[in-house]
């Protein structure tokens, strides 16, 4: 049995995070926890944040939310302009409310900027002329992705090595802060952390990289019989916005426009799930504030 020690003043706020790759069991160890501390849950995975984006990426049921109140799960929709120093702000508001009446909160989710933000802050990033903007978009539609990746890398090769390449945005981000500002997007982000008001207790879930492995392709194909695909289909129209450029969704978009087989576009969602959540330890396993935490084990 796990024992969890928070090292803390009994009249001090604590936010605890719960952090980890795709598919380790963050929503139940969550839900499990808050049960435990009777409080309230903030989602930190920007992709749930859509409410048309149920399926995809695992977003927890009505049925397991039943009793625990979550913040940030479909509360927007991928037509909606959304970015990360407004989550920090909007979670910080929530936290504000919360600490009024509880002594812990939960932050959990697997989009390690997002957490950062919240633990954190995000510094204050200058806004980006437009038209830098949409030249940069243009040439993501011309020349695509690999191209605008090898740019970021001999600009802001740290940054490089952490972002998710699978994701236009923040890819499209970085470079517009680095060609801006002619410094390194990490340099801004990391200039200094903001102090916050409450204590901050870090824990990652982990598991051996067989076991994680096998529990993405059994959720796969959990999804698949759950509906994903119609999920896709109805999404389909839209895959351009940037909410949709993200593992599972773009597989199925290029199934359903005749790129590959289904065979083998399950295979592709199974392997770039695994390549997701190997870029999520990356992140989470630089930050030395974090407990690394089997969530299968039983905790007190």
């Amino acid at each position: 049995m796990t024992t969890l020690k928070f090292d803390i003043s009994e009249n001090r706020k604590t936010l605890i995070v719960i952090a980890g790759p795709t598919a380790v069991g963050k929503t139940s160890f969550s839900i499990q926890l808050a049960k435990k501390l009777q409080t309230e849950i903030l989602s930190a995975d920007s992709r749930q944040f859509y409410k048309e984006m149920v399926i995809g990426t695992a977003a927890p049921t009505m049925e397991e939310r039943e009793g625990i109140t979550h913040h940030f799960i479909g509360h927007l929709s991928i037509f909606d302009y959304y970015n990360v120093s407004m989550y920090e702000q909007d979670a910080l508001n929530v936290l504000n409310e919360l600490f009024k009446k509880k002594q812990y909160a939960i932050l959990t989710g697997g989009s390690g900027l997002y957490i950062d933000a919240v633990c954190s802050g995000i510094d204050a990033l200058p806004d980006v002329d437009s038209t830098l903007r949409e030249n940069l978009q243009k040439r993501l539609d011309m020349e695509g992705l690999a191209v605008l990746l090898d740019e970021l890398k001999n600009l802001d090769e740290e940054y490089y090595h952490i972002v998710d390449k699978q994701n236009p945005k923040r890819v499209l981000r970085a470079l517009e802060v680095c060609l801006q500002t002619q410094e390194t997007y990490t340099s801004l982000r990391t200039r200094s952390a903001k102090k916050r008001d409450f204590s901050i207790v870090r824990i990652c879930l982990t598991l051996p990289r067989e076991e994680l492995n096998n529990r993405i392709n059994l959720r796969t194909e959990e999804m698949i019989k759950n509906g994903f695909l119609e999920e896709a289909r109805k999404l389909f129209p839209y895959r351009q916005l940037n909410p949709l450029n993200t593992v599972g969704y773009k597989e199925l978009f290029d199934y359903i426009d005749g790129q590959y087989s289904w065979e083998l576009c399950i295979e592709k969602i199974k392997t770039q799930t695994r390549r997701y959540a190997k870029r999520q330890m990356t992140w989470f396993k630089k930050n030395k504030d974090y407990i690394f935490l089997n969530p299968f084990e039983e905790f007190v």
